[in-house]
């Protein structure tokens, strides 16, 4: 897809890569280019760039939006920004390279349709590059852009791009990167814009997209989804009847669409108890629709008067979904506080929760050498695949199947803090 045609979709992708590599700078740049600056704002951080002694526009200053970032240099906080090219939008992820701060390059990733995972081109592949790859690929983001960055610090040389190029290849085949998603490589110099919405003449060799074409052509989730209907129910709306209108009789089901579509008179089972029934409307507020599809907020009205509450989850009669009280997953644990086989802890799923034992630690991966390793606990940062003994039953699909049935995160019961976010099997 050319940059000339219209795409309306809304495309949400993130930046990753090791400490210094350039993301804050690419975005910047990227947001200079597509001319998305606001005027007093670019003023501002032309002034900052001036206190700190620098002849040009510090543009990495645009999300590194913390006072500890900029005293530092480097990004701590997932900064998200938004911008249009009047072509498509877009919100933009940009994660931390540290690996003290791998827990939230996860929280980035959850939500990404693509991910851009800058390289040095001085230093090529690194370990947190290995790392945010790897998570990439356990969240199931599809498409990864690998970008070459920093090509003008080597003289834009060809040989030394092919040879970055090939060596992440190597890593990607090995982790089934390669083999699952669509890999894209392009060099740039995100301080100069080489590749990003120009492409400048200092890389000839170079005949394929920009970074921008890329994003344009890319597709959004919605047009990736195929799920079937998934609908968690956040909240049963009994209102109060009034003197104009009499509402003794109305019971509404609300939520997110999750995945999936529904039709008014389609059939529907609730889960976890398998009440059967069929849709009589779909609500918008005041509006009444025919259907609705993923990622709208309706209200569900059914035929028949079933006991449902919040947590349960409405899904279309015949799918192939079964509550459970047992999971495997695979576990990104985000506290400092390592994970204990002895704790309970909660499981919160869509609109549910459940207490949780650890069943066992089947391994936890080593992303620098892919080797499987049995432990007893897990410490920031750890990945392992883990299997839970719930106390409620859940309604799950794989990760790989739908991300936002697949996915949960582990609460910490005595101090309510999230500790782990979770992939099911």
């Amino acid at each position: 897809m050319s940059i000339t045609q219209h795409n309306d979709s809304l495309l949400r992708f993130m930046t990753c890569g090791s400490v210094d590599d350039g993301k804050s700078t690419l975005i910047g740049r990227l947001l200079f280019d597509t001319k998305t600056i606001l005027a007093d704002t670019l003023t501002q951080i032309s002034n900052t760039s001036k206190k700190r002694g620098m002849e040009a526009v510090d543009l990495s200053l645009l999300t590194d939006g913390l006072q500890a970032e900029r005293e530092q240099g480097i990004t701590i906080d997932v900064a998200y920004r938004y911008f249009s090219t009047g072509t498509r939008k877009y919100i933009i992820a940009d994660a931390p390279g540290h690996e003290q701060y791998t827990r939230n390059m996860v929280t980035a990733a959850s939500t990404a349709n693509l991910a851009i995972i800058l390289i040095d081109a001085r230093k090529g592949v690194l370990t947190q590059t290995r790392r945010h790859s790897y998570l990439a690929h356990l969240v199931g983001i599809q498409h990864i852009v690998v970008a070459v960055n920093k090509m003008d610090l080597m003289d834009y040389d060809q040989a030394n791009y092919d040879k970055i190029c090939a060596e992440y290849l190597v890593f990607a085949k090995e982790i089934g990167l390669a083999q699952a998603r669509d890999i894209r490589f392009i060099p740039m110099s995100a301080l100069n814009g080489d590749m990003l919405v120009d492409r400048l003449d200092n890389m000839p060799w170079y005949t394929g997209e920009t970074l921008l074409e890329m994003l344009e052509g890319a597709p959004a989730a919605d047009e990736e989804e195929n799920a079937e209907f998934r609908f968690p129910v956040q909240f049963v709306c009994r209102p109060h009847a009034s003197a104009d209108v009499d509402l003794h009789d109305f019971r509404g089901f609300m939520g997110r669409i999750e995945s999936g579509n529904i039709a008014v008179g389609d059939p529907v089972t609730v889960l976890p108890n398998g009440y059967q029934s069929k849709v009589k409307a779909i609500q918008i507020g005041d509006a009444q629709l025919q259907s609705a599809q993923t990622e709208q907020s309706v209200t569900l009205l059914l035929e028949d008067e079933i006991d449902t509450s919040r947590g349960d989850m409405i899904v279309k009669t015949g799918s192939k979904i079964e509550p459970v009280k047992q999971i495997e997953a695979h576990v990104c644990w985000l506290s400092e506080t390592p994970l204990s086989p002895a704790r309970t802890y909660i499981i919160r799923h869509t609109t549910r929760e459940s207490k949780a034992k650890v069943g066992n630690i089947q391994y936890k991966i080593d992303v620098n050498t892919l080797e499987q390793q049995p432990a007893t606990e897990l410490k920031m940062n750890d990945i392992a695949r883990i299997n839970f003994k719930l106390a409620q039953p859940l309604m799950v699909d794989s990760y790989t199947q739908n991300r936002a049935i697949g996915a949960f995160i582990v609460i910490d019961e005595s101090t309510n803090n999230t500790v782990g976010a979770g992939m099911i099997v």
